[in-house]
């Protein structure tokens, strides 16, 4: 069996349309998009073709997207942007977001209140979902931001975005109100206006497009301010000389996934639905993670724990059987911590350290499938007899 790559969620293999996509940008047409010569006006044109194809697929106007390098700043930038934005009025210092946000978002939220900002972190369910009720009572007249991830990159749990943002706005009208759509993009519809959302957060490489490249939504009107400085570039919003490749990369990537999601996550759901019901049978002792019901998950999420096997085991054994996988997020690999999303889950710290991330993809086969589910049981069986006690 040929290597058999089952993180997905971390990141994608790109597109070989993509990559044709964008060699003409790297042979060509490879000037600076900012000079007003020949070459730069061609640069500049490719980068405006790519911000409108990103655009009409969000269903925004083509000046609202700024292209970032990926989504940990384009997370940075909205929070940061809008939270300085918004003091900058008068409008307060309160930031309301979830305890299973990605690290992006939370350490984001973290730094500013080192630098006098509030925060409220909204606890979670067993499956990963924040209470309404209590996202309606953390809003107040002091609340400047409210930032909910789409849905989770760990556990796959879905947010219902869409209802907390009329909820936070029904209660403060000022409220700016941020998604990370990172891992929902491909799978779900992560429309602005759909979402109900001010600012949107999107990256190029989990959905078979480059690295080092992502997009922010802004509303036009949205209280917000560059965190990047230094040139004019993105209408003044983000300095830097333009990634014209990583924007065409990333327009591509995002017209294959929008025209072909239906399939594609019809596949991951058949994939993904194998892992839930047969791997419990074959594997006694697991604990399935994030949503029962696999339509309040990502369609190609999924996520458990094993009871007395460590987890970073599991997936060194899987390895050397030529299977790639995660133990959570890609981001926080080698931590000796808990998962803080498992953990805010309520899942105890020795069964978190136990944890186990699947995540499908296009170009995974059933075949595959059979091969992985062949595995794990024999290599968690074998871990656990070598577990002391």
């Amino acid at each position: 069996m040929d290597r058999v790559y089952l993180d997905h969620a971390a990141t994608t293999p790109p597109d070989p349309r993509v990559l044709e996509a964008m060699w003409p940008i790297f042979s060509r047409d490879w000037g600076n998009a900012s000079s007003i010569y020949l070459e730069g006006q061609v640069a500049h044109r490719r980068l405006d073709e790519s911000r409108a194809r990103c655009a009409k697929l969000l269903g925004t106007e083509a000046s609202e997207i700024v292209f970032t390098s990926g989504g940990t700043e384009s997370d940075n930038a909205a929070i940061r942007g809008a939270a300085f934005a918004q003091r900058s009025r008068g409008r307060g210092e309160h930031i309301v977001t979830s305890q299973v946000e990605h690290h992006a978002v939370l350490h984001a939220v973290e730094q500013l209140e080192r630098e006098g900002f509030r925060a409220t972190y909204l606890p979670v369910d067993a499956e990963g979902r924040v209470d309404l009720a209590e996202l309606e009572e953390a809003i107040g007249p002091e609340t400047i931001l409210l930032t909910l991830m789409t849905a989770n990159n760990e556990v796959g749990t879905i947010q219902p975005v869409a209802e907390a943002s009329a909820l936070a706005k029904a209660r403060n009208a000022s409220v700016v109100v941020h998604t990370d759509a990172v891992q929902a993009a491909g799978s779900l519809d992560v429309a602005p206006d759909t979402l109900g959302v001010d600012l949107l957060s999107l990256a190029a490489h989990k959905i078979y497009g480059p690295k080092g490249v992502g997009l922010l939504y802004v509303r036009r009107g949205t209280p917000w301010q560059p965190l990047i400085l230094g040139g004019t570039q993105e209408r003044e919003r983000r300095a830097g000389t333009e990634n014209v490749a990583g924007a065409v990369g990333l327009a591509t990537a995002m017209e294959l996934a929008w025209a072909e999601r239906e399939q594609r996550t019809a596949h991951y759901r058949r994939l993904r639905d194998r892992l839930l019901y047969e791997l419990p049978e074959r594997v006694p002792d697991t604990v399935i993670t994030g949503p029962t019901d696999p339509t309040e998950r990502l369609p190609n999420n999924f996520s458990c724990c094993f009871r007395n096997v460590e987890g970073e085991s599991v997936l060194l054994s899987l390895d050397m059987a030529e299977v790639a996988a995660s133990s959570g997020s890609a981001c926080t690999t080698g931590s000796l911590e808990p998962s803080h999303v498992l953990t805010a889950m309520g899942i105890d710290a020795d069964l978190a350290h136990a944890s186990l991330r699947l995540s499908v993809g296009k170009g995974n086969s059933d075949e595959q499938l059979d091969y992985v589910l062949d595995q794990l049981p024999a290599i968690v069986e074998r871990l656990r007899a070598l577990a002391p006690g």
